[in-house]
């Protein structure tokens, strides 16, 4: 066993013991597992928005796209910091409500705001649907930051399958308290790595940054630079819309907003997470380094570039924590995700169907549907399959369908009824679902349309049949309720 391995399994183990150990004299009841009590502060509530945001895409997805895109990739940084301040006025509402009502999970909400059962089956499914390709982001990220920080020495379907083991059995156990506490752990680490390589490496190959810069324009003229068709300036823009709306639908995302002690929470962290934000500029430097330095990765193979470029730089002690950085940003949002799609299964779909059900009942399957889920993304992520940063925006574009109900929910009395948000929702899904599946761009059904309209991102189009459709049923059945009451009191009147 080599030392990178050692150091590898070092962290995973007291990432697995700091995970057990913070449930220690809580009674793990259902508040406790998912929200905390509703007690964490800011520092806590920092880390896990950053723990969920900060994950193997950190690592791999964002230096793959820089060195395989160029300078599409800069949407992640703009989309994370436009998100960060919205949620200066988006969340502290969401918070006051759902401590009000006492609500868990992110369908408890639309349930509480739209008094509808139903519609909160539809977004734990959308939710859970979603989450499912988050979670084999995270697995197959894991996968091969193991695979590759131990030079071989433990293939990537053993290192999945052991990092699975793990994280369920901490997210069992304690729940979002040990997600919170394995944060603490990974964003220290991820915050020294990341710097580390993104100002060492280009200075080491290239003498700085804007050497290296000048170096990747000179070898690839334009790579820096928008290109005009495909990822264009109209796709970077279209993009960054449908991920900043929904960067806080993810459920587990939305979730962790109940955890806060107070909405002043919220807005302490919007002040500083825009600026944590750009420590993804040293994680592009390094994408960009690796152009010049392990030449000819193609496709999915892109996303090992700052791990090859790590690999031949640095001793294995120095890969060896670069590793266990790089699996703790799969641990902690692996444990999240996989909490909260057990919560919306659990609380929102079987309770729904079974109300008799127990509180007490609901917690326990609660947690024994943590294994189904991590076995489910298991299967998916050992199958190989796209890039990281296409399983992503996939499960974006399904997330984002749930804005507009959220958006249109906030005043005291909805703009939309729960007719029109179900139907909106059910629409808007299966366009994301109809284009996925049969490839479907703007570009394929328009191909002589401007560049500007086909390079659109389609998750946009998706968004306008969702609002299109809302606002249609919103409007038919308020009508068609209103002249119902009116021939009941009509037939009801006494004639003269």
């Amino acid at each position: 066993m080599n030392i990178a391995l050692i150091i590898i399994f070092a962290f995973l183990l007291l990432s697995f013991y700091s995970g057990i150990r913070a449930q220690q004299g809580k009674d793990m009841n259902m508040e406790q597992w998912t929200v905390g009590g509703r007690g964490f502060g800011s520092i806590f509530i920092f880390l896990l928005v950053a723990g969920e945001i900060y994950t193997t895409f950190t690592f791999l997805g964002g230096s793959g796209w820089a060195y395989s895109k160029g300078a599409p990739s800069y949407y992640v940084l703009s989309y994370i910091s436009l998100a960060y301040v919205i949620s200066y006025w988006l969340l502290p509402p969401i918070w006051q409500y759902a401590k009000e009502h006492k609500l868990v999970s992110q369908s408890d909400f639309f349930v509480s705001k739209y008094n509808s059962p139903i519609l909160g089956i539809l977004v734990a499914a959308v939710g859970v649907i979603a989450i499912i390709p988050y979670l084999v982001l995270q697995f197959k990220g894991l996968g091969i930051i193991v695979s590759e920080a131990s030079y071989g020495s433990i293939s990537p379907a053993a290192a999945i399958w052991i990092g699975v083991i793990v994280v369920t059995i901490y997210v069992m156990i304690s729940g979002i308290h040990g997600s919170a506490w394995t944060a603490a752990i990974k964003d220290i680490m991820i915050f020294f790595v990341v710097v580390f390589l993104g100002l060492y490496l280009p200075f080491h190959y290239y003498g700085g940054i804007q050497p290296m810069f000048e170096a990747v324009q000179a070898s690839n003229p334009g790579f820096l630079t928008f290109p005009e068709e495909g990822l264009s300036i109209s796709w970077y823009i279209s993009t960054v819309l449908v991920t900043v709306f929904g960067f806080y639908m993810w459920p587990h995302t939305f979730g962790s907003v109940f955890s806060a002690k107070n909405a002043n929470v919220f807005r302490k962290n919007t002040i500083m997470l825009p600026l944590y934000t750009l420590m993804l500029l040293f994680v592009f430097f390094v994408g960009f380094t690796a152009i010049l330095q392990v030449p000819g990765l193609k496709g999915a193979d892109g996303d090992l570039s700052l791990l090859r470029l790590a690999l031949q730089t640095f001793d294995p002690w120095v890969v060896g924590i670069i590793g266990a950085a790089g699996l703790l940003t799969a641990l902690v949002p692996g444990s999240m995700l996989l909490m909260t799609g057990a919560t919306l299964l659990a609380k929102n779909v079987f309770k729904v169907m079974v109300p008799h059900t127990s509180d007490v009942q609901i917690a326990r399957i609660a947690k024994w549907l943590v294994p189904v889920i991590s076995l489910i993304s298991l299967y998916f992520a050992l199958s190989g399959g796209d890039t990281l940063v296409t399983l992503l925006l996939m499960g974006y574009s399904l997330v984002t369908q749930l804005f507009p109900a959220l958006l249109f929910s906030l005043p005291a009395k909805p703009w939309v009824n729960k007719y029109g948000a179900f139907a909106g929702i059910l629409c808007g899904v299966s366009t994301v679902a109809y284009v996925t599946i049969f490839q479907v761009t703007i570009a394929t059904m328009f191909p002589n349309w401007p560049a500007v309209v086909k390079d659109l991102n389609i998750g946009v189009v998706a968004l306008l049949v969702n609002l299109v459709v809302m606002f249609a049923v919103t409007f038919v059945t308020k009508n068609l309720f209103a002249l119902n009451r009116h021939a009941a009191n009509t037939e009801g009147t006494p004639t003269l």
